[in-house]
């Protein structure tokens, strides 16, 4: 694995722990040297993940639109930062640069990119490990809420599994390595469709 993407906010969060847990992705990206690929900002938990992983001698590329240059702090020490024209454009490039993708605590931001990052790989489009760094529990909510849509019939199982979650970043990134995606999403039809 060359180069993982993260997702998360540019704030700090409610607690220190965050910023914490990211600085610990950081650190352990670099020793694994695992390049990060990341939105561009020096502030909140995007910063702190930029910052440790610098420190720890890894290579770090940023990504940011230029309207969120000036808004988000870009990142003046990274070792590339590339600005792009749109949100979209920034999410083509994050992911073409990728080998895997882990969000981190963060808004609806956060989460729009995990989603259709995730959803690229149920249909087949990419094949590269998704996954959720659970800091303080954060995403309790959003993995009860993958289980209901399992148990629902919204979500196969198969599809359910890809969303591989830690509490700490080396438990993920274990799972990362030995990450096998599943086949491409089918279609189950209803007998009266038959």
């Amino acid at each position: 694995m060359k180069r993982l993407a993260v997702f998360c906010g540019s704030s700090n969060g409610a607690s220190d722990i965050y910023i914490e847990e990211a600085k610990a992705l950081g650190i352990e990206l670099a020793k694994r040297r695992i390049g990060l690929v990341y939105g561009g900002a020096s502030v909140g938990v995007m910063g702190a993940v930029a910052d440790a992983a610098l420190e720890a001698g890894g290579h770090v590329i940023g990504v940011m639109p230029s309207f969120l240059d000036e808004r988000e702090i870009s990142h003046k020490n990274l070792s590339k930062l590339i600005v792009v024209e749109s949100m979209h454009e920034r999410k083509a490039k994050m992911a073409d640069l990728a080998d895997g993708f882990i969000a981190l605590p963060g808004g609806p931001g956060t989460l729009e990119e995990f989603f259709e990052i995730f959803t690229w790989a149920q249909l087949g489009l990419h094949k590269k490990p998704c996954g959720l760094l659970n800091i303080n529990n954060y995403f309790n909510p959003l993995i009860k809420l993958f289980d209901h849509m399992t148990n629902e019939q919204f979500l196969q199982e198969k599809y359910r599994s890809m969303a591989l979650v830690d509490t700490k970043s080396t438990g993920l990134l274990d799972q990362f390595a030995t990450y096998q995606p599943p086949s491409v999403k089918t279609y189950i039809r209803n007998k009266s469709q038959t």
